[in-house]
């Protein structure tokens, strides 16, 4: 009964977070798919439309305004970023629907944003969250986000600049430090990438 208690208070949530293109929604499904790792999901909440090739409860609960009002009134929203894109207001948050449970013996993931992270942390404790940050250099990302919106039925380039521009102020150099962020997981090849991630992952499960 001693070790299920100890590997218990031992349980992690491991935060994916980067900026657009960067590649964290692979490296998060990847990560899930390891049965090595046998992480839970914790999925996010948004307001904005499925793009193509995304799965209703994988990447996302698409769920309307009314129904974020509805989290809103009932005290469930942890955190909700708002984003003023050119389709409109798009609403990304968490909500406290018991996916999270520190009292069990898997450890967690879930995709979001410095910002939340930080919610995240001061709402549960540093000690049982930790920042996974991925890193692409940005020429190399808008390379990769101009391919994806190209694969796109109706791309929306206005959007995906945007986006772009927004992650500069985002994921500034002082918010890192800030939240305490120091570790930067580069994805130039996603496999190198993901095979530190699972490394670090693995680490803090025996320490």
């Amino acid at each position: 009964m001693a070790v299920i208690l100890r590997r218990a208070e031992m349980s992690k949530l491991f935060c994916i977070m980067g900026k657009s293109a960067s590649g964290k929604d692979t490296i998060f499904k990847r990560l899930v798919q390891d049965r090595e790792l046998d992480l839970k999901t914790v999925v996010s909440y948004t307001t904005r439309p499925m793009r193509e090739g995304e799965q209703e409860g994988v990447e996302y609960h698409f769920v309307s305004p009314r129904m974020l009002s509805a989290f809103r009134d009932k005290g469930q929203v942890i955190e909700c970023r708002d984003y003023h894109t050119v389709h409109g207001l798009w609403s990304y948050f968490m909500v406290d629907d018991g996916q999270i449970d520190f009292s069990g013996a898997r450890d967690s993931v879930i995709i979001g944003t410095l910002e939340s992270y930080q919610k995240i942390r001061d709402f549960f404790g540093k000690e049982h969250v930790v920042p996974i940050y991925i890193y692409v250099e940005d020429g190399l990302r808008l390379s990769r986000a101009l391919e994806r919106e190209r694969q796109q039925e109706n791309p929306g380039y206005a959007e995906m600049c945007r986006r772009f521009l927004a992650d500069t102020e985002d994921f500034s150099k002082e918010k890192l430090k800030a939240c305490e962020i120091c570790r930067f997981y580069e994805n130039v090849d996603m496999d190198t990438c993901l095979e530190e991630i699972r490394k670090d992952i693995l680490k803090f499960r025996k320490s």
